[in-house]
């Protein structure tokens, strides 16, 4: 089987460093960024399956960094997934509009972040 790589991109160490574990405890590569502007680089250089994706981050928030990916052809039809705390319907419509795949809101459930996973890749 071809292993399947995911990006994981959110500035808060613990939270990727969990997500982390229990991909890979799944069989997915795991690639990590704790920016936007690291993620848009890890993504044009190891071109994942798929990425999660935080909103509040710095130096590039989540948005910018959404829009930055569907706009290069390396990384525009990488789905992502938005990984967030922000549940308030106008960031949700924005990634919609962006080209967000899926959009979970923090807290989260992780079995149910796997299986929103596999519909994509």
């Amino acid at each position: 089987m071809l292993e399947r790589k995911i990006l994981v991109a959110d500035d808060e160490k613990d939270l990727v460093q969990m997500l982390v574990l229990r991909l890979e405890a799944c069989g997915y590569k795991t690639i990590s960024a704790y920016d936007g502007k690291s993620a848009i680089e890890e993504a044009e250089k190891e071109k994942p399956d798929l990425i999660i994706l935080d909103i509040a981050m710095p130096v590039m928030d989540g948005f910018e960094a959404l829009r930055r990916l569907r706009s290069n052809p390396k990384t525009k039809d990488t789905p992502v997934i938005m990984l967030t705390c922000k549940g308030e319907s106008k960031a949700i419509f924005k990634a919609q509009g962006l080209g967000a795949a899926d959009y979970i809101i923090k807290p989260f459930d992780s079995s149910e972040l796997l299986e929103i996973i596999k519909r994509y890749i």
